[in-house]
């Protein structure tokens, strides 16, 4: 099979990449994409659209609305992807993977989700992670320069009974942590002592990824329960696991699970380059993950395609 010989990976953005105006041009190029976001906009009853293309910003980085935003994007251009240049997953691609959200839309190019049922889910989660913890009790902060054994054992340190631990290991000495305001506090300052090169608190609206996120692991079990997940194309590399997944309900029990557990994100990259993967095509808002290709895998390259330019001009690296 094409597939499992394929060089090239598809990655999903996660929160954070958005930005007012991500994906109009291809709405107004394409109606393929136009029709993603209008479909995501009948999912939610809500004009997510003009939410996205004009604003406000304060608005969109609200975290119910941020994630399935980001999932309509990365959607918008895997139907043009397909409709305008023949590119298929099945064809074209070994692995789709996402960071932390990214993983929904990973799921829904794969065909395991409906994209309806996706921003749906997208919506729920944005939701139950919002309200998971009282504002101001959560914090998550940046950890660079210490690779994430050194960054663990910091977090576990700092947490003298509170919660704290590492949320998302990004790669290239840079490891997110997670947990109660007291604890990140002194996760920082423990971080500095030992050596960080930077070692900041982050403008999140939650502590994400971390123990105190276990009321919205719940709400995504039982809201997963409910839902069809088909096989992938082709196989997840799931965030809990850094390993490639296509069964049903390990999708399902590993969505539940990194809630609260860690973005296991240079284990992913740097497993899939161990099996060959050469290529990782960011799909949807912003450059983050293609950047982060390099630092993981010296063997690998990562370029992005979230604009109509960036579909032209990445044709020849799909392989399309």
């Amino acid at each position: 099979m094409t597939q499992a010989t394929s060089p090239l990976a598809l990655t999903f953005p996660g929160q954070g990449s958005q930005a007012v105006g991500m994906g109009l041009a291809l709405a107004e190029q394409f109606k393929v994409a136009r029709a993603v976001f209008d479909e995501v906009d009948e999912a939610l009853s809500q004009k997510l659209s003009q939410l996205i293309f004009e604003g406000p910003e304060g608005d969109l980085t609200l975290t119910a609305n941020a994630q399935p935003a980001l999932m309509a994007v990365s959607m918008a251009v895997m139907r043009v992807l397909e409709t305008e240049t023949g590119f298929s997953l099945a064809k074209h691609a070994r692995y789709v993977a996402g960071h932390s959200l990214g993983e929904y839309s990973a799921l829904a190019a794969a065909g395991s989700f409906t994209l309806a049922d996706t921003a749906r889910l997208l919506r729920i989660r944005g939701n139950a992670m919002q309200k998971a913890v009282a504002p101001g009790e959560g914090a998550m902060a940046a950890l660079l320069g210490l690779d994430f054994e050194a960054a663990a054992a910091v977090a576990a340190e700092a947490a003298q009974g509170d919660v704290c631990q590492a949320a998302n290991d990004n790669g290239g000495g840079q490891v997110v942590i997670s947990g109660t305001k007291a604890a990140i506090d002194r996760a920082v300052e423990i971080a500095k002592a030992k050596g960080a090169r930077r070692a900041l608190l982050l403008s999140v609206s939650a502590p994400f990824h971390c123990a105190l996120m276990a009321p919205a692991a719940e709400a995504m079990r039982e809201a997963l329960a409910s839902v069809d997940i088909k096989a992938p194309a082709v196989p997840l590399f799931a965030n809990v696991h850094a390993a490639a997944v296509s069964d049903p309900q390990a999708i399902r029990d590993g969505l539940v699970a990194q809630v609260t557990g860690t973005v296991r994100w240079r284990e992913s990259i740097a497993s899939m380059a161990g099996e060959g993967v050469t290529a990782f095509a960011e799909i949807g808002a912003g450059k983050v993950l293609s950047g982060l290709v390099k630092r993981i895998a010296d063997t690998a390259e990562g370029f992005s395609i979230g604009s109509p330019d960036d579909i032209a001009a990445q044709r020849a690296r799909l392989g399309v």
